[in-house]
């Protein structure tokens, strides 16, 4: 599997991102050095594709066929392709607080520390439904890994559409997002044009 090594503050320095939109605290104290010089339209529309990909953990082919799905559905391309990153198990995860950053819960997925309805789901990957409910397994909530991520994402905000019971690490999906309801930091426009030419 590809993974991508890049060291996370370095990435987020080079995209003019925060790490906070990672579920990283830390702050990076290095200025990035680039000349003023003039990006150019792709050069601008690429960055927001790798943007997005970077706060996602998403690969090229996978963000690609995102893109694909989302022009298919109805509505606008660019929202439709929000909406399904963040509907990824994932990010719907991180969203709860159950792990502190994309790639932590990603790895939680893995290790199939997760019950979607009653089913063990391993796919990061997998693609939420409104009132899926989204749990723990019993084995791993006992484990002191849950207790210092709960003390970590305690002050999280938890969004609208999603319903949560920090205690009992269970959560359900009350309805599907509204690109207004996702705080990411990317303008899907630009993706959108970068992939229509």
């Amino acid at each position: 599997m590809a993974v991508d090594r890049v060291p996370v503050l370095k990435r987020c320095r080079s995209l003019g991102l925060d790490p906070i939109y990672l579920g990283i605290d830390k702050k990076s104290n290095r200025e990035l050095k680039r000349a003023n010089r003039k990006i150019s339209e792709y050069g601008l529309q690429l960055r927001e594709k790798q943007k997005a990909k970077f706060i996602y953990g998403v690969l090229e082919k996978p963000f690609r066929n995102y893109y694909t799905k989302a022009e298919k559905m109805e509505g606008q391309t660019g929202e439709n392709m929000m909406i399904l990153l963040e509907r990824r198990l994932d990010n719907v995860i991180f969203r709860m607080g159950f792990g502190r950053t994309r790639r932590e819960t990603r790895q939680i997925v893995d290790h199939k520390h997760i019950l979607v309805n009653g089913k063990c789901v391993n796919i990061p990957s997998y693609l939420v439904k409104a009132g899926d409910v989204i749990e723990v397994r019993e084995k791993a909530k006992s484990s002191q890994r849950y207790k210092d991520v709960l003390e970590m994402t305690g002050g999280r905000l938890v969004p609208a559409w999603l319903d949560v019971d920090q205690e009992n690490l269970k959560g359900t999906v009350k309805e599907l997002p509204t690109r207004d309801e996702i705080d990411v930091p990317v303008n899907e426009m630009l993706i959108v044009e970068l992939y229509s030419k």
